[in-house]
């Protein structure tokens, strides 16, 4: 293993999983839980909400330690909520499936985002001018 994977693994967030939990799974849960419970205003507030913590939590970590997937799931969630405060506005018509239509793709972008890049490229971006990866 090289020295610089270690010390990228030991700056990514996703390396603790209490800030996992608070930083993805709990605004992945409320947009799963508010799905058709609550109004459009509300759930235009809670998706575009969640959906900004994600984004800014992955561009925090695409920072702090390289990891390769966050450089996309960042764009693609602050992308995300822009589309979902711009469709809970009623800026941008999505037809009648609109939500589910957001949810579904989401959901997709974000399996897709995680998983191909590193699939590619590797889990930490190497950094020019040091030894491998450093963060």
């Amino acid at each position: 293993m090289e020295r610089g994977t270690t010390t990228g693994n030991s700056r990514d967030i996703l390396s603790t999983p209490l800030l996992v939990f608070a930083l993805y799974w709990l605004p992945a849960i409320a947009i799963a839980v508010t799905g058709n419970l609550l109004s459009v205003g509300w759930r235009t507030f809670v998706w575009s909400a969640s959906l900004t913590i994600m984004a800014t939590a992955c561009i925090a970590n695409a920072v702090r330690c390289g990891r390769v997937h966050c450089y996309i799931t960042g764009p693609f969630f602050l992308v995300m909520a822009i589309v979902t405060v711009l469709y809970g506005l009623g800026v941008v018509t999505l037809g009648r499936n609109g939500w589910s239509l957001l949810g579904l793709t989401i959901l997709v972008g974000c399996i897709a985002s995680y998983y191909l890049p590193e699939l590619f490229w590797g889990k930490y971006r190497k950094r020019h001018g040091g030894e491998g990866n450093s963060c």
